[in-house]
């Protein structure tokens, strides 16, 4: 049975990733589980357990096969005939390339106020200097985790 936590004794760490060279989509679920606390023992759905992550080199990010032209992100405005849609490339042309990992890890995570505040745990940054860390995040290694994170 896994143990009640309540909110004063989660204890949330910090990782640091680097997204050199690394698959979007597996990056991103590996994110959204950790946001999410279902790598903790006291996974509970309705508590926010997870930990803080930050994301560096984040413009070395990778798509495989033709995903980075071909795939779209959609959008609609509410309006009739308002549908609208982007692509990793014209994002990445407007130096919006954190958007594209934080659009798959939110759309990994459940709906709902819960998702906003577990999103915000998620810190991007361009290129390897980031300000945290006076919190001393843990290094994860991404790319020895599995020989499929990489993208040769």
């Amino acid at each position: 049975m896994t143990p009640f936590v309540k909110k004063k004794d989660v204890k949330k760490d910090w990782y640091i990733i680097n997204a050199e060279n690394v698959a979007v989509g597996r990056l991103a679920a590996f994110i959204s589980k950790v946001l999410r606390g279902k790598n903790k023992s006291t996974f509970n759905p309705h508590i926010d357990n997870g930990d803080f992550v930050v994301v560096t080199n984040i413009n070395k990010i990778k798509f495989t096969g033709k995903k980075f032209k071909d795939k779209k992100y959609f959008k609609h405005t509410g309006h009739p005939g308002g549908i609208k849609f982007s692509t990793p490339l014209s994002l990445k042309e407007k130096n919006k390339t954190e958007d594209i990992l934080k659009m798959a890890v939110k759309r990994m995570l459940p709906g709902g106020s819960l998702a906003k505040k577990q999103l915000k745990k998620l810190k991007i940054y361009s290129d390897e200097k980031h300000p945290h860390d006076l919190q001393k995040p843990k290094i994860i290694d991404f790319d020895k985790l599995n020989k499929r994170n990489i993208v040769r």
